[in-house]
């Protein structure tokens, strides 16, 4: 039976083949969404092995953040951009669960980020989730969530308000977009605890910033940024 389904499979694949989201070449069997040599070759940071980096100086003097960090560094034109552009605008979810993942089992692994309870993704507005059908820091924090066994929360950080794309925006643009957006409720559960804020793609980090000011209203709350990617 298992070579029958090996072999149908490998027929499906001649028709369908998957692809790398990153350079568009054929996969291998044990391959998923990326191959081993854009894996291998993808600009990783490895900020979160330095509590001092391009990402956590975002914050200094404005909010208050344990610890931050990207997995890669995000360039125009680059593969990281067209896996950024797959997972937020064709639908690819597989490759924010399988990026989330990934960076999972290497923050695991640092004293910054082990410590977590909860995971928190950086929430969308409901009538522009509906349309795009999910939220993508959703989908990453999926994949976080499996490997370093740590809960979503979901419900706690609301996105009160549609904003406009912060796209070409400067930064005093986008913290006027997104600073009176965000809402904690519920939020006991959060008391004394560190939490992971995730968000797909940082660049001035105001998205961040405006919700960490509304998580900081939580007594004893520590809380770290991660993301896939940094510009």
């Amino acid at each position: 039976m298992n070579l029958k389904f090996s072999i149908f499979d490998d027929f499906l694949s001649l028709i369908y083949p998957q692809i790398c989201l990153a350079c568009g070449k054929s996969l291998f069997k044990y391959e998923t969404c990326i191959c081993t040599l854009c894996l291998y070759h993808l600009p990783k940071t490895n900020f979160h092995l330095e509590e001092d980096n391009q990402v956590s100086r975002l914050f200094w003097g404005k909010v208050s953040v344990h610890s931050a960090a990207s997995l890669y560094f995000f360039y125009k034109g680059g593969r990281v951009q067209q896996l950024m552009h797959h997972l937020k605008y064709k639908g690819n979810k597989e490759i924010g669960v399988f990026l989330g993942n990934y960076y999972g089992k290497e923050l695991i692994k640092s004293p910054l980020f082990n410590s977590a309870s909860y995971i928190i993704p950086v929430p969308m507005h409901p009538k522009k989730e509906k349309k795009r059908g999910y939220n993508q820091s959703e989908i990453i924090a999926l994949g976080l969530s499996q490997s370093m066994k740590i809960p979503i929360d979901k419900k706690t950080l609301i996105k009160t308000s549609k904003t406009e794309t912060q796209t070409r925006k400067s930064r005093f643009s986008r913290w006027e977009n997104v600073k009176e957006v965000f809402e904690v409720k519920d939020a006991v559960h959060l008391i004394n605890k560190h939490i992971l804020l995730v968000d797909d793609v940082i660049t001035t980090g105001s998205t961040l910033e405006s919700c960490i000011f509304k998580l900081m209203q939580v007594e004893g709350i520590k809380i770290s940024v991660v993301s896939l990617a940094c510009a």
